[in-house]
């Protein structure tokens, strides 16, 4: 990296530099940095009393050492009007990550943005707006006059029904308490908007209802546990590619045995040794070759399962368990409910369980063995259930996510230390928002809404599901159709007559029109079909509070200036908010206009986070930014239980005293039988289409790439989104590395460029999920579940050459696995 942009030598912090806390913006592990800045005209020096560092840097550096940063971590940014050097760079003394960095987190330098250096350049810096039949730009208030004003005559035409929102639910970049709290309150408590969707997936739910119905929160544990643990039991997760520096700082080490003495000290009447771990994934991941590779084949039992049926194995071990009396008698009965059933209802034998995931009964048998024998002396085995996407976007969501908290309930592996029935997570996570009850349940399916004509005005907010949704090629199809009509519509009158540009939008509406407003960091796919752009500002550019995946929060604090005019997406909705109740006053509707009256009256991200989390999240009391901020990179658990001696008091696991999140306090036991691939159509395409299209993360790549498709390190790694296949089916294809190839099949057609795997099954190729160049999704029927949660996974589809990818013939194509000997 360093020779494309062209720095030989990196400047020295002085000793007086700024430093503040960050929090990583990527995945949901949330490492801790620190963000370094100084004067542009300054530099340190390297005698260990010139530098920030305090450390002498005429010396060589060990490879640990705290003063080392690289270029991909530096820039020349913005901070209050002056330029200044910034470093991020990870903190050592954060117990996320204990100053490792992932290749996401140690590019936040050259991810930020900078007319200097001529990063991130994309980014939005000011509104603009569909006139003169083309994007241009304009001032805050003449943008969200408008959106106001369309707005305004779509409720009074459609009613709230008529408002159509897509918004971020999580934490990190684009989201965060303050962000959340503010979309949250203009759409759930100013209005009653119904038609609304999150993130990744087309209707308003949780992807993990069913952990939440039995009262088992989907984050219960700490980080530590997954060092205390005896087996780790991993479903549909590829931690070591997504959860990097979670897996590297704290399961290597257990894998390793090289925490028996923190077991010892911790859990000291119990015998200890390293741990085991199970994997349950159709696909060699990497993750499964890097713990043969630290921890001893005969440690790792990967489990690969036919796709589609989890479900079938998780009720299997259940009944297993029970068959050799391995249960938890006593917790399940002081502190659950509906065991029995549950077991009578869920009840599959080993034999039938194998000959349905296509698993060896011996390894099904090893797998409840490793996960449910006592231990020596008889103690209760502590297992640490983590699940992920292939659990949460695969066959039968709901009940497969029942399935997996029954076996964690009955071998009482949650609460414990050591154990834990946790989702791995992608984004880190930042919600709080007023009650969301009037939506129901189930959700409104809003993609389908979307492509059936319904709706006047969409409000998308940091999100782009041209590339996240399934039924994409569709859903693109008719988006910018009925988006058109609206921008035909605004191009026949001046913009600068706003009655006569509203009558004429608002007829293109009722004519099946569709009027777009995108609030986004960079342009999106989306955002090119809608009519404003709104831009908005990101971690660092704002103070921002998120949570991780052990449920740590930090305060990530300002260190640069936004962009342009970007403002943080919580002042937007105020904004927005305010400029909507000007409208509806001056036609004359008081009424309209008092329900938001008085309520957004923000000056800073900080005014939100006090009306948001601060007034309504659980323990939020006691947290203010200045507390968080003496908490460092560490932050606290939540929920936050006290303040004391000048620190935050937080809760490290759930569930230590046996009391669940239901009416009675009991964890709920469910029902959940097999009932064969749910999504219509997925058995018969199954039988037509040679190959499991499967569909997951990147290492390399962030979410749907809305940072890397800017940043040559990836794009030139990946110009089109890679297809891992195997080489036997690639040789039978006449394919070779770097091909471009269309994956096609009866719902849609996409395209991919090949990389050839041989820990790939014949049979089971991998794409990344979103990637901008070949979106998956446009090959994913539209059919979810009953509470609209889509199966993304389990897809079935022909391939076919293209051609080349000319740029391929310079990549390397080697195989991504570790070698076992160094």
């Amino acid at each position: 990296m360093t020779y494309k942009t062209g720095i030989d030598q990196l400047p020295i912090p002085p000793k007086d530099a700024k430093v503040q806390n960050v929090t990583c913006d990527f995945c949901i592990v949330g490492c801790g940095y620190k963000a370094i800045s100084w004067p542009i005209d300054r530099q340190g020096g390297a005698d260990a009393g010139d530098n920030v560092f305090g450390e002498d840097l005429n010396q060589q550096q060990g490879a640990e050492s705290p003063a080392w940063y690289n270029p991909s971590m530096y820039n020349v940014v913005q901070q209050d009007s002056r330029l200044v050097h910034l470093i991020i760079k990870p903190d050592k003394a954060c117990e996320v990550n204990a100053g490792l960095n992932s290749v996401r987190g140690g590019r936040m330098g050259v991810t930020r943005y900078s007319e200097q250096t001529g990063t991130m350049t994309a980014r939005l810096t000011q509104p603009m707006v569909w006139r003169y039949s083309q994007m241009m730009p304009t001032s805050w208030d003449d943008s969200l006059s408008l959106v106001a004003d369309v707005t305004r005559r779509v409720i009074e035409e459609m009613g709230e029904d008529g408002v159509i929102v897509s918004a971020f639910d999580h934490g990190g970049a684009a989201g965060g308490y303050e962000n959340t709290w503010g979309t949250g309150k203009l759409y759930f408590d100013a209005m009653k908007v119904k038609n609304i969707r999150i993130h990744n997936r087309p209707a308003y739910n949780s992807e993990v209802h069913a952990s939440r119905d039995m009262g088992v929160g989907e984050l219960n544990n700490s980080y530590e546990d997954a060092e205390l643990a005896d087996t780790i039991f991993v479903v549909g997760a590829n931690p070591l590619e997504n959860q990097t520096n979670y897996f590297l700082a704290h399961w290597v080490p257990n894998l390793r045995g090289e925490t028996l003495d923190k077991k010892r000290q911790m859990l000291a009447s119990e015998a200890h040794a390293p741990a085991r771990i199970i994997i349950v994934d159709p696909r060699r991941t990497v993750s499964v070759n890097a713990c043969e590779a630290v921890a001893g084949k005969e440690n790792v039992l990967h489990l690969a399962i036919a796709p589609g049926t989890d479900l079938v194995l998780l009720n299997a071990l259940l009944t297993e368990v029970v068959s050799k009396g391995w249960q938890a008698n006593d917790f399940i009965a002081q502190h659950t409910v509906g065991f029995d059933e549950a077991v009578a209802a869920n009840r599959i034998s080993v034999e039938d369980a194998a000959a349905v995931t296509g698993l060896a009964s011996a390894d099904i048998r090893k797998a409840a063995q490793w996960i449910a024998e006592p231990k020596a002396g008889g103690t209760q085995r502590r297992t640490m259930h983590a699940y992920e996407k292939g659990l949460i976007w695969g066959n039968d969501n709901y009940r497969t996510n029942a399935a997996m908290v029954n076996l964690a309930l009955a071998t009482w592996n949650v609460g414990r230390e050591g154990t834990g029935c946790v989702r791995l997570g992608g984004h880190q996570e930042g919600y709080v928002r007023p009650s969301d009850a009037h939506v129901g349940r189930p959700a409104a399916y809003v993609d389908q809404l979307l492509i059936s004509g319904q709706g006047g005005v969409h409000h998308v907010w940091a999100t782009d599901h041209f590339k996240s949704t399934l039924n994409a090629e569709e859903f693109r199809r008719i988006y910018r159709r009925r988006t058109n009509l609206v921008k035909e519509a605004m191009d026949s009158v001046p913009y600068g007559d706003r009655q006569a540009q509203l009558e004429q939008i608002v007829a293109a509406i009722k004519r099946g029109g569709l009027f777009s407003v995108v609030v986004d960091i960079l342009p999106t796919q989306i955002g090119e079909a809608a009519h404003v752009w709104l831009p908005a500002a990101t971690a660092g550019e704002m103070n921002l509070t998120s949570m991780n995946g052990e449920r740590r929060l930090r305060l990530t604090e300002r260190y640069m200036d936004p962009p342009g005019v970007a403002m943080p997406d919580a002042l937007i909705a105020a904004r927005m908010a305010n400029a909507i109740e000007a409208s509806f006053r001056k036609a004359g509707n008081g009424a309209y206009a008092d329900q938001f009256k008085g309520k957004f009256d923000w000056k800073t991200e900080e005014d939100a986070f006090m009306d948001g989390y601060h007034e309504h999240a659980e323990g939020g009391k006691f947290v203010t930014y200045d507390r968080l901020r003496s908490m460092g990179t560490n932050g606290v658990h939540e929920p936050v239980v006290g303040f004391e001696n000048g620190r935050l008091i937080g809760t490290k696991r759930l569930y230590t005293d046996g009391k669940f999140k239901t009416a009675d306090g009991r964890a709920k036991f469910m029902k959940a039988e097999w009932r064969g691939l749910q999504v219509a159509g997925r058995e018969q395409q199954r039988e037509k289409y040679a190959f499991l299209i499967n569909n997951g993360r990147n290492n390399l790549v962030w979410q749907n790439a809305f940072y890397d498709q800017h940043t040559p390190f990836v794009r030139e790694r990946m110009p089109v989104a890679p297809i891992e296949m195997n080489p036997g089916d690639m040789t039978t294809l006449g394919l070779q590395a770097g091909d471009l190839v269309e994956v096609y099949n009866d719902v849609g057609s996409t395209q991919a460029m090949v990389y050839p795997t041989p820990a790939a099954k014949p049979g089971q190729a991998f794409m990344l999920f979103i990637a901008p160049t070949g979106q998956v999704g446009n090959v994913i029927s539209k059919a979810t579940n009953e509470l609209m949660i889509p199966d993304y996974k389990n897809v079935w589809a022909n391939i076919r050459r293209i051609g080349h990818v000319p740029s391929a013939d310079g990549m390397s194509f080697k195989n991504i696995e570790y070698p076992q000997t160094l």
